[in-house]
């Protein structure tokens, strides 16, 4: 399994994220971004569906702030995405809890998000590949409480995601008309 992990204030954090997604990526490729806008913490998938979307970004992309796949619906949703596009290689996107160290750090791996895992919840896993970002830390008690989550931390971490998803979508364009 690979993987590799940037922290989302590291200038160049997008090209490596994009270097390392650019040979998972093609135009059969679907996104698809889990979480709710219903808590800080859990909205990193969400906005970067809506952040993507306003920018067109020209693959498919599910879950956003105005229809977000969360653990209500994941199943009915994952379902529906596989059946409308069996062959399609998934880029599963959510938030993490991970180490207080660890906070703000994005993590690419060349295997499936276990949603809900931090949290107790048995979920679907989602994707071939995913995205992760750490937004909190495991070592509290209170998971998601939104009181120490700023949602600029939220927000400057999906703009990495997505400018590094459109980097690797335009590597993988560039490398296909060679």
């Amino acid at each position: 399994m690979n993987k590799m992990k940037t922290f989302y204030k590291n200038p160049l954090a997008y090209y490596e994220i994009a270097h390392f997604l650019k040979d998972y990526i093609n135009s059969n490729t679907i996104i698809v971004c889990i979480g709710t806008d219903r808590c800080i913490g859990d909205c990193l998938g969400p906005l970067t569906g809506t952040i993507l979307k306003s920018r067109n970004f020209p693959l498919s992309v599910y879950g956003t702030i105005s229809d977000p796949i969360h653990a209500l619906n994941l199943d009915k949703k994952l379902n529906n995405i596989k059946s409308t596009s069996p062959k399609s290689i998934i880029i599963g996107i959510d938030a993490c809890l991970g180490s207080s160290d660890s906070i703000g750090e994005i993590q690419i791996r060349d295997y499936p998000i276990h949603p809900g895992k931090g949290v107790g919840k048995t979920l679907p896993n989602v994707g071939d590949y995913s995205i992760i970002g750490i937004v909190d830390s495991c070592e509290n008690n209170e998971i998601f409480t939104n009181r120490n989550i700023r949602l600029n931390l939220i927000l400057e971490m999906a703009k990495v995601i997505c400018d590094s998803l459109i980097h690797a979508y335009y590597l993988y364009k560039n490398d296909t008309n060679l």
